[in-house]
């Protein structure tokens, strides 16, 4: 039974690895390893914090005893605003940023290598074309491709990793100058969007369990816990080792000043040459549409649950794919600018939220994250739209990109003493 057991945690280990490992996510830390150089460890402290940490975080606040989705983290803010937060977060992850970015890294890594230049509009009406098809008819196709690309593209990653390591393509350079190193880890965490989404997978995760046959509450919830730790320390291998691929090329200037898919390539075409580089283009292309197809699906039967059913979910699919197609065609580098405030200012609050629901049964009282993940949020929209860099930098740690906690800390202390009978009301499991 305990292998069995054994057996039943490592699949969905796996799978919840393969949940997170967003390909159009690859592109990140062998940026922010190229970026800090021989500080690359620093940097990457900061990243798994903010994007494997935080989607671990959430996820085992979702499995313990929050009706299994991320209600019973938003819920202190209030109903509405959690509603609202959610949505936000289903945007982001949608067709907001996660969906065209999709699309974007499918046509920098998986066409230009492979096909040359092709018209981006003509390249994104086919991609969402099949995005649409698939999404709204789906076919079995989808699950076996996803089945099949994610452990080929991470086998691909191992071997880039491994060759890099044995192989550097150079020594390791001083980060480039200007850079604070955990803070660039950070900023580059929070734009994998994992964080924000991190607790999604576990909905799967619950459905794998009642499969197997577990009924138990507490077995259950030992066994999705202990999953989710085996997914993240995978990804955690995974990013480390890239972002230390990406800290070999900092001492070689043809390296320098590439922005992030280009520099991918090119460590790929380097380290395993013209067959590598067609592997990676390859299962890039085919993980990118996949994980569109799955954001899609995610986002629409949110919205249609938050609707009520009143608006078919066919009708959101389309308009999902539709403002996605539009939005991936501004670049990647353009989506990855744009985005950058956009997270800035949504994730402090969040993180608030996640981290306090630790302490749920301890404070007995929604108000203390309520408050800190409010006063959070308005120092994020601050530093974002207002503040200078002076000003950002005289903030306790405003330096490192964390001037948010100090104010969410003062918002904690307000709200232990705050009474509001009208915040009680749990956001609807529709949200």
């Amino acid at each position: 039974m305990k292998n069995k057991k054994t057996r039943h945690i490592i699949a969905m280990g796996f799978t919840m690895f393969a949940a997170w490992f967003g390909a159009g996510n690859l592109i990140f830390p062998p940026y922010l390893g190229n970026m800090a150089g021989n500080q690359w460890l620093i940097g990457f402290i900061g990243f798994f914090v903010m994007d494997v940490g935080l989607a671990l975080l959430s996820a085992l606040m979702a499995i313990g005893n929050r009706r299994g989705n991320v209600s019973g983290i938003v819920e202190k803010i209030g109903r509405i605003p959690g509603i609202v937060m959610v949505s936000l977060i289903m945007i982001c992850i949608g067709p907001g940023l996660a969906i065209p970015r999709c699309a974007a890294t499918t046509y920098e890594i998986g066409i230009l290598p492979l096909f040359g230049e092709i018209n981006t509009w003509i390249f994104g009406a086919i991609f969402f074309a099949i995005v649409l098809v698939l999404t709204i008819r789906p076919a079995k196709i989808v699950d076996i491709v996803g089945n099949f690309l994610t452990p080929i593209l991470l086998v691909v990653m191992i071997v880039l990793i491994v060759v890099g390591i044995v192989n550097p393509i150079s020594s390791m350079g001083d980060p480039v100058e200007g850079l604070v190193p955990l803070k660039e880890g950070l900023l580059q965490g929070y734009q994998t969007m994992d964080g924000l989404g991190g607790f999604i997978p576990t909905f799967a995760l619950v459905c794998a369990a009642a499969a197997y046959g577990y009924t138990d509450k507490k077995e259950t919830t030992k066994l999705l816990r202990h999953s989710s730790i085996l997914g993240a320390i995978l990804l955690g291998l995974v990013y480390g080792g890239l972002t230390l691929l990406g800290a070999t090329t900092s001492g070689a200037a043809e390296y320098s000043g590439l922005e992030q898919a280009p520099l991918l390539i090119l460590i790929t075409k380097t380290l395993l040459g013209t067959v590598g580089q067609t592997l990676l283009s390859i299962t890039v292309l085919m993980a990118c549409l996949t994980t569109a197809i799955a954001l899609t699906g995610a986002g629409a039967d949110h919205f249609t649950k938050l609707f009520k059913g009143k608006v078919k979910q066919e009708y959101i699919v389309i308009v999902i794919v539709g403002f996605s197609y539009i939005v991936s065609n501004i670049g990647l580098t353009n989506i990855i600018n744009v985005s950058a405030p956009i997270l800035s200012v949504l994730y402090p609050p969040m993180i608030v939220l996640v981290v306090m629901t630790v302490f749920d049964d301890m404070l007995k009282n929604k108000h203390v994250a309520g408050f800190g993940a409010y006063a959070a949020l308005a120092y994020s929209i601050l530093e974002v739209f207002v503040l200078t860099p002076e000003m950002v930098a005289a903030v306790p740690l405003g330096t490192l990109g964390l001037g948010w906690i100090v104010p969410a800390i003062v918002g904690c202390v307000i709200g232990f003493f705050v009474k509001d009978p009208h915040w009680d009301d749990p956001v609807s499991e529709e949200a």
